[in-house]
């Protein structure tokens, strides 16, 4: 059993175009669908290292800015 693994994106019309040709011909397709965006799984472990990583890393103070005057209004009726 030969497993081929592709990436597509179903389009706008709701509709899966997987680029095989005639050696592919005659075969069982499995379809898994994920939301846009998702990572693999691989890709979130090294992002969590990442995390882990640089959690806790800011040296230095947080200073907040000015904040200028408060914008009078007129009152509603």
């Amino acid at each position: 059993m030969t497993q081929i693994t592709l990436k597509a994106r179903v389009g706008p019309d709701g509709v899966l175009h997987l680029p095989l040709g005639e050696a592919q011909a005659d075969r069982d397709v499995r379809v898994t669908i994920e939301p846009a965006g998702s990572t693999p799984a691989s890709s979130r472990e090294d992002y969590l290292a990442f995390l882990r990583a640089t959690a806790g890393a800011w040296q230095g103070e947080f200073e907040r800015p000015d904040q200028g005057e408060y914008e009078t209004r007129d009152a509603m009726e």
